[in-house]
């Protein structure tokens, strides 16, 4: 081996031993590189600007599938099993009140029948819709809402998108971390805790001029963090729920299903730190559109709902029907403009209140809208517009008014629809009671009590007139007129009075048995009334007996007995004239025992005691020759519907 191999060899060893070193400063570059987001072919020229890119992290690596969960949880997506696969809406449950007012407003099936409570034509409370529909007609997801509030303050969890161009280009997407920071670049870290979106890009941009110059740049909110709120109070699923950072009240409202049936959709409230930071209601944005009071969340917020308050009920010619909650001062004004006005063919001056009253159970009151418009509206009520296109129909096709009282489920006032019958009314007002004495009912008619008053005044003054023809024909045969004939006279003109007192009641008679399960189909008219009585317990007898009064009934005993009961007839009683008037208005006398309204024929007395009969004995007054007509009571009270509670009033 020569001298020049030699150095040759240890040239080649001095190499070899620099091998490592070279190798360990290539990494170490490489490296640095890496960290300050610059690779060989982005290093800084003089012909282009400084590139940065995209920091590489595990975090980074994964955040395609971290904002795929994240839009899982906040969409409600039923793989991951949370909250979110809730937000189908349930079936609507109406309340007592929205059954109420359906019932009122006739609403039917074309065959007939009631709808059932989850008809969807029909009328609902005002707002159920906003919370029945479906769950993608809400807010869903992180990205729903386009535009980021200026005052939404960016936290962990939040992406940040920025675009840099100029001296220095970048499109990064960059997560704050749980201390409130980004990493940028060759740039470091910039602290966004507490910084509102309006201040994003003034925030980021001081920071990145500490770096470079000559640059513009572009912030945007990318992927919204995750927040938890509070529903609370009436509400479909009290309790938490996780929303979107961009998320306001109306949003969780919809995630926690919506105020219930006796939820309020007026007093909602946003509270923070245990103070009341915005009162929302949605009357404000489902009528004028008004979403001021819809303010954007943070976590732990509380949304509480109060428990609905007086509700009002609005139908007829108006374009919303609907259930309406009142927040307090509203007159009919409003409630017409919370059911979208009158429509075209409504009665621009008549319209109904039905008024509940515990006493009364309904009344109806008449409006006038013309000058009543700034009336106040109680809870409970239900204002009617009447229609000019029903007004404009013959009377037999016009809607009826009719007042149902007495053992039925809900008395009171009634608007029913033409042709409507006895059995409807009943109907109407939710069917008898277990008390109800159906064949007791009592049936008056306006029109018939007007005709009635008529024919019983001229009654009246015919037999004024035979009393005094009778007067004067005894004074022409007896010229001294002896005391006897003064009292006579005296009794008479107190007959009339007392005859006078008493006006007709309209009672139309049912022909029905005690044995029947409803009312006859007779078809009502406008002012009808019925009165369903309870069962009574007692026979009554009045009249010539020795003991007027009221006696405890039992089953199969005739009439005779409770005349004995009573004393018996006295001396001066026309047993000839003996009457029973029966529960329904029929009368069996026994001058007219083959009468129409006959019951089994013979005396009075023989008949079978019903509950309810009042027997009357009229007194003989057979001496009065010419005043025959009066023993016939029976037909009087017949005729006119005096009924029983006469028969107390002129003994």
């Amino acid at each position: 081996m020569t001298h020049r191999d030699s150095q040759l060899i240890t040239y080649a060893r001095r190499a070899l031993r620099l091998v490592p070193i070279l190798l360990l400063g290539a990494v170490l570059q490489a490296q640095a590189q890496a960290i300050q987001g610059i690779s060989n072919d982005q290093l800084p020229t003089s012909s282009g600007p400084v590139r940065l890119q995209q920091p590489i992290s595990s975090k980074s690596t994964s955040s395609t599938n971290d904002r795929r969960d994240k839009d899982s949880r906040l969409n409600g997506d039923k793989r991951n099993g949370d909250w979110g696969a809730d937000l189908f809406r349930q079936a609507y449950r109406p309340s007592e009140f929205e059954l109420f007012v359906r019932q009122l407003a006739g609403i039917t099936r074309p065959q007939g029948e009631k709808l059932d409570e989850d008809g969807t034509d029909t009328i609902r409370r005002f707002g159920a819709e906003l919370v029945t529909g479906p769950a993608d007609d809400t807010e869903s997801g992180a990205d729903a809402s386009g535009l980021v509030p200026d005052d939404y303050v960016v936290g962990p969890g939040d992406e940040i998108l920025l675009s840099l161009w100029g001296g220095v280009e970048a499109n990064l997407r960059l997560e704050v971390d749980r201390a409130g920071r980004i990493a940028i670049p060759r740039v470091g870290a910039v602290s966004l805790a507490g910084v509102k979106y309006s201040e994003l890009r003034q925030t980021i941009s001081r920071r990145v001029a500490t770096q470079f110059k000559n640059f513009e740049l572009s912030v945007a909110l990318g992927q919204a963090r995750a927040i938890r709120v509070y529903v609370t109070g009436h509400v479909q699923r009290p309790g938490s729920v996780t929303v979107s950072g961009l998320s306001t009240v109306l949003r969780a409202l919809m995630a926690a299903g919506g105020p219930t049936a006796v939820g309020s959709f007026r007093s909602i409230q946003l509270r923070r730190g245990g103070q009341v930071i915005s009162n929302f209601d949605l009357y404000d944005l489902m009528l004028r559109g008004d979403r001021s009071g819809d303010r954007a969340l943070r976590g732990d917020d509380v949304i509480h709902v109060a428990a609905v308050g007086p509700q009002i009920g609005v139908i007829g010619s108006v374009n919303k029907p609907a259930v309406f909650e009142l927040k307090g001062g509203e007159t009919i004004a409003d409630a017409l403009g919370m059911a979208g006005g009158l429509s075209t063919v409504a009665n621009r001056s008549a319209a109904v209140v039905h008024r509940l009253d515990e006493r009364s159970g309904q009344a109806l009151r008449d409006v006038d809208l013309s000058k009543d418009r700034g009336r106040p509206l109680d809870n409970g009520d239900v204002l009617r517009v009447m229609s000019v296109a029903d007004m404009a129909r013959p009377m037999l096709r016009q809607s009826k008014r009719v007042r149902v009282e007495g053992e039925v489920q809900r008395p009171g006032d009634y608007v029913l629809a033409a042709g409507s019958t006895l059995k409807d009314a009943i109907e109407a007002a939710g069917g008898l009671t277990a008390e109800a004495f159906l064949f007791g009912t009592e049936f008056s008619r306006e029109s018939v009590r007007l005709a009635q008053i008529s024919n019983y005044d001229r009654a009246l003054r015919e037999l004024e007139s035979e009393f005094t023809r009778a007067a004067v024909t005894r004074k022409e045969k007896v010229v001294p007129m002896n005391d006897d004939a003064s009292a006579r006279n005296v009794t008479h003109i107190k007959l009339i009075e007392r005859l006078r007192s008493v006006q007709p009641t309209g009672r139309v008679v049912l022909q029905m048995a005690a044995s029947d399960s409803q009312l006859p189909a007779l078809a009502i008219d406008d002012g009808d009334r019925i009165l369903v009585p309870a069962k009574p317990s007692t026979v009554n007898v009045y009249g010539s007996v020795f003991n007027s009064g009221s006696y405890l009934f039992s089953q199969g005993r005739p009439l005779e007995q409770y005349l004995g009961m009573a004393g018996g007839a006295t001396r001066s009683a026309d047993k000839g004239s003996v009457f029973v008037v029966r529960a329904n208005g029929s009368v069996v006398s026994n001058r007219s025992s083959r009468s129409a309204w006959a019951m089994g024929g013979g005396a009075v007395e023989a008949l079978a005691a019903a509950p309810g009969d009042t027997i009357f004995v009229p007194e003989d007054m057979s001496y009065v020759n010419s005043t025959t007509e009066l023993k016939d009571w029976a037909q009087i009270l017949y005729q006119f519907g005096l009924g029983a509670l006469a028969l107390k009033n002129l003994k």
